[in-house]
């Protein structure tokens, strides 16, 4: 009964926001409710909602603040000559900028943290779409799946978290899955540039001379508003308080809830010393901070309910019983395929300390090693990061202005695609073995 009301909860949720029937901030509150009241689960309820609220408090804390700096940074100008240099290079070519967004994002994503990952790179990229045209849904697909290929590092969230849950080394499950991410790198930069070939047939080569020198308006408002609130006398000091933020947000010295809101502080001030300029700056982004933090306190309940229900350990329970006992000696691939669906429709917390571990046990009867089935269990992240539980999702399909369903459907293909050719590098340089007997 739970696994069937968990499978029809997600299946619901999808199709209210891919057909726009919903969007994701009422369907993530409303949905949820609903199939748990259909449950019987009336007792608790709240509860459930206020434990899932609890739990990604903190995520909102980061982004409500990690959106003021970057947007902070962005009125100021630091990202101008970033923006201008890659104009330089790519000449308004639609094909290079596609490949050249999926290089920056593979780079900036070795910090393991996708929010900022997708800060970064939609304050460096969106203006040049949106000057040249290009439709915006290409640059959210390849700053997704870029991420998803690179969140494997072992300092990401899902090798870790595999990693602990089969009591293995990180670095054991990392090293031989290189060769297979960059597979899954390469079939990226071809999906890429089969999305830039479109874009070229669609528009052709734009010039972009007049974007070399003077505003290019990167930021909110007009250009005479822009040009206000540039501070080029301060690209310097904004630039080595970036880099120390990210220095140390990559060695993890301090809280990233904590390291934003002080980053956050510093940089309004030195920026708009005087009062009324900080609440006008405030106010300018206080609309994304509201769309982004709104739904990730609505992913809350969504997430509280599917937990507190138990749906979810009967969702794992439920596929891992209609495993035929023929697939024993495949188990190691059979975890890569059942990765995709698996991450995408719980989170990865549920899919690695709830299933994997149960996965692994029953794989060491036929030989296969926990580290062989750990690695074969993150080839489906470039699709978990398309999921609805994945707070990030939000910010970047906010900070990008596009709908949440039309991202989904138009990269839900290429990121299968991803993850096949992640699957196939796998096997192909023995991260894990298409098929082991018993011994």
């Amino acid at each position: 009964m739970l696994t069937v009301l968990g499978f029809s909860m997600v299946t619901c949720f999808m199709y209210l926001i891919m057909t726009k029937r919903l969007t994701a901030l009422v369907a993530l509150i409303v949905v949820p409710i609903v199939f748990a009241l259909i449950g019987g689960f009336y007792a608790g309820l709240g509860a459930m909602m206020l434990d899932g609220i609890k739990t990604l408090a903190p995520t909102g804390v980061m982004l409500t603040f990690s959106i003021l700096y970057f947007g902070i940074m962005i009125d100021a100008g630091l990202f101008d000559s970033l923006v201008r240099c890659i104009l330089r290079i790519v000449k308004g070519d639609p094909l290079k900028v596609l490949f050249g967004t999926t290089i920056l994002t593979m780079l900036v994503s070795l910090d393991g943290d996708s929010s900022t990952t997708y800060m970064i790179v939609i304050a460096a990229f969106l203006p040049l779409y949106q000057r040249l045209g290009m439709s915006v849904l290409g640059l959210t697909c390849v700053v997704n799946i870029a991420n998803g290929i690179m969140n494997i590092s072992p300092w990401g969230g899902p090798t870790a978290r595999a990693a602990a849950a089969l009591h293995v080394d990180a670095m054991d499950i990392f090293l031989p899955m290189v060769p297979s991410m960059l597979l899954g790198c390469a079939c990226l930069l071809f999906i890429a540039t089969l999305l830039g070939r479109r874009e070229r047939a669609r528009l052709g080569v734009i010039s972009v001379d007049d974007f070399h020198n003077g505003s290019i308006a990167l930021g909110n408002g007009s250009h005479e508003e822009c040009d206000r609130n540039r501070r080029p006398h301060m690209f310097w000091p904004n630039l080595l308080l970036t880099a120390t933020m990210i220095g140390v947000l990559m060695a993890g010295i301090v809280p990233i809830q904590v390291l934003f809101m002080v980053c956050f502080a510093i940089a309004v001030m030195i920026n708009y010393p005087h009062l009324e300029q900080q609440k006008e700056r405030i106010s300018a982004h206080a609309g994304n901070v509201l769309a982004v933090t709104s739904v990730i306190f609505a992913a809350g309940i969504f997430t509280g309910i599917l937990s507190g229900t138990g749906m979810v350990d009967a969702m794992a329970k439920g596929l891992l019983a209609v495993i035929p006992e023929a697939f024993g000696p495949y188990l190691a691939v059979f975890t890569a395929l059942v990765s995709i669906p698996f991450t995408f429709f719980m989170s990865n917390d549920a899919f690695y300390f709830g299933i994997l571990p149960v996965i692994a046990q029953t794989a060491t009867t036929y030989g296969i090693t926990p580290l062989e089935i750990a690695r074969a269990s993150v080839v489906g992240q470039p699709v978990h990061l398309l999921s609805p539980l994945v707070p990030s999702l939000y910010l970047l399909v906010a900070l990008a202005k596009v709908d949440l369903g039309d991202h989904q459907r138009f990269a839900l293909k290429w990121a299968l695609l991803v993850s096949m050719a992640m699957l196939v590098g796998g096997v192909m340089f023995g991260a894990f073995p298409l098929y082991h007997s018993a011994s």
